[in-house]
């Protein structure tokens, strides 16, 4: 195999890597719809981060009390550029959590699965293809 054969390995590396991280949001998302528990929590503020490109993200911080009783105040997942109607300091929300380990929730109308599921397809698509390049270059070689 050649030195240039090397390169063609990039993109299968970075689709197992995407599917592999959307798998797993959607199996979280799948695990947290069937044995998750619904309450009503407060948006009690936004922790801001400047992404690399210098965009600036809210990630909203919900705080609610679980059927046990617990106390809870965890960071979203996922952050936006800009906090929409809704989600504002003070906001009531619906969140989804497991009642194991509340730190595993999904603050519902904000965090989608639509992020999951593109890493899921790009992934599948980076791989599979890199995968048919790499399996016809291997048995139409000469010798």
């Amino acid at each position: 195999m050649e030195r240039a054969w090397l390169f063609s390995l990039i993109p299968l590396v970075l689709g197992v890597a995407f599917l592999a991280i959307g798998a797993y949001g959607l199996r979280r998302t799948a695990s947290l719809r069937r044995t998750g528990v619904t309450t009503r929590a407060r948006i009690v503020r936004h922790a801001v981060r400047r992404g690399d490109e210098g965009a600036t993200y809210h990630y909203p911080v919900a705080a609610w009390t679980t059927a046990d009783g617990r106390a809870c105040e965890h960071e979203s997942r996922f952050g936006r550029g800009s906090v929409g109607p809704g989600a504002g300091v003070g906001a009531t929300v619906l969140v989804r959590y497991d009642p194991r380990d509340p730190s595993r929730f999904t603050i519902q109308g904000w965090e989608g699965k639509g992020v999951d599921l593109l890493f899921t397809v790009l992934g599948a698509v980076l791989t599979a293809g890199t995968l048919v390049v790499v399996l016809v270059r291997l048995f139409t070689l000469p010798g």
